[in-house]
């Protein structure tokens, strides 16, 4: 099965309020420094595989530049990583090339580059249409900067555009979530990615409402009644006009849906480079199905420090058994709007594997979080709404916090 690739930049011209992610403002004397390593790793891929126990493939189908703000980059540093992974990898000739841009970081030159380098996708981090809004949580783009960029890329001949889109913002209402929503579908992006805000207790907007206080305008953030409102009115909204819900967080027009992230979800190999990336590959060693403690597959991270990932500092590594992979088919699976087939589970894993699931499916069913229709079993509306509560139930405690998919990109 064909590969993806994940790199993480994590470079911001500011950092939002709301963020905990390992990224941030640095020094552009960094920037080399960063990209130096980064492609260092790339070429030794296979090295580090190995030393994983993982099993390596060469073709790649997908690849996502993310962040931060991959943009931020110079051209020439974008160029430099896309040669070390044609150089590494065999990309096919169809794959698709994501790159995640701040509106108003695509300059003339990034994307003379970003088309001669093949990116043929690109994620757009808008979060809010509405400029009080951005402003609010340090977002430096406007509503006109963010169509100028739309109507560049498409002259360009890249029409297969994402919407990142945040419900709950400070100062949003009813009213200004709409006008989000309509202006997304005004400009003609086939895909979406929509989330409700979860604030980091660590971020300065989350310490901030922590202590009732009023910085980074933490006293006009929506509550959460208010933000699964919105959330549910965008599923209407984007539905309605043909951009379809196809994961919990995700829209998109068909043929537009996201391959990268679709082998998150779905259990396929993909491999990280950089600050926190993330990577699954199938194990070296073939595994014994019979055994729940077997390994089938292997999931390895990189630290989340820019100055320990610049130091050297190796992978967290840890082992998927056949038991941690069932768990995974249904917390990841079950994210997608197309359900986990359970005739499917029961082929893989044994009947006896899924009898020993099927506690918590009818708990979940009765309790109206999962609907079932013959074998497939898929979250309703309100487990939607409430899915991180459906996933830890079929987590039994093998599967580590390093076993976990790379954070969502989109």
């Amino acid at each position: 099965m064909p590969l993806g690739i994940y790199i993480a930049i994590p470079f911001c011209k500011s950092k939002c309020s709301y963020c905990n992610f390992a990224s941030g403002v640095a020094s552009r004397a960094v920037f080399g420094r960063y990209v130096e390593k980064l492609c260092a790793d790339v070429a030794r891929a296979e090295q580090i595989a190995h030393q994983m126990g993982g099993r390596l493939e060469r073709d790649v189908d997908s690849v996502y530049l993310g962040g931060g703000t991959p943009t931020m980059l110079d051209p020439g540093q974008l160029e430099q990583v896309f040669h070390a992974l044609r150089q590494a990898f065999n990309l096919q000739k169809d794959a698709e090339v994501t790159v995640e841009c701040a509106p108003g970081t695509l300059t003339s030159a990034v994307l003379e580059v970003l088309l001669r380098c093949g990116v043929n996708r690109v994620s757009l981090g808008v979060q809010s249409w509405v400029d009080q809004e951005a402003a609010a949580v340090g977002r430096l783009h406007t509503r006109k900067t963010v169509l100028e960029d739309v109507a560049r890329l498409g002259s360009a001949g890249i029409a297969n555009i994402n919407i990142d889109l945040i419900a709950g913002l400070p100062h949003q209402t009813a009213e200004s979530w709409e006008y989000s929503l309509a202006e997304t579908i005004a400009c003609g992006a086939p895909h979406a990615s929509v989330y409700i805000l979860e604030v980091d207790e660590d971020s300065r907007l989350g310490r901030e409402l922590r202590a009732g206080g009023t910085r980074y305008h933490a006293h006009y953030v929506p509550d959460d009644d208010a933000s699964a409102d919105f959330y549910l009115v965008a599923g209407e909204r984007l539905e309605a006009e043909g951009v379809r819900q196809y994961e919990i967080s995700n829209f998109a027009r068909i043929g537009s849906e996201s391959r990268h992230n679709l082998k998150y979800w779905m259990r396929q190999p993909y491999l990280g480079f950089g600050v926190d990336a993330h990577s699954m590959l199938p194990a070296l060693e073939e595994h014994d199905v019979s055994r729940a403690d077997a390994s089938e597959a292997v999931r390895f991270s990189m630290v989340d420090e820019l100055d320990r990932f610049l130091a050297g500092t190796t992978w967290n590594r840890t082992e998927v058994t056949h038991r941690a992979a069932l768990e995974e088919t249904f917390f990841l699976g079950l994210r997608l709007m197309q359900g986990v087939n359970l005739d499917e589970v029961a082929a893989r894993f044994g009947a006896e594997a899924l009898a020993s699931v099927a506690p918590v499916i009818g708990e979940c069913t009765g309790a109206g979080l999962l609907e079932r229709r013959q074998s497939v079993v898929r979250l309703t509306p309100r487990g939607r709404l409430l899915s991180n509560e459906v996933f830890e139930r079929f987590i039994s405690g093998d599967v580590q916090e390093c076993a976990r998919p790379a954070p969502p990109s989109e």
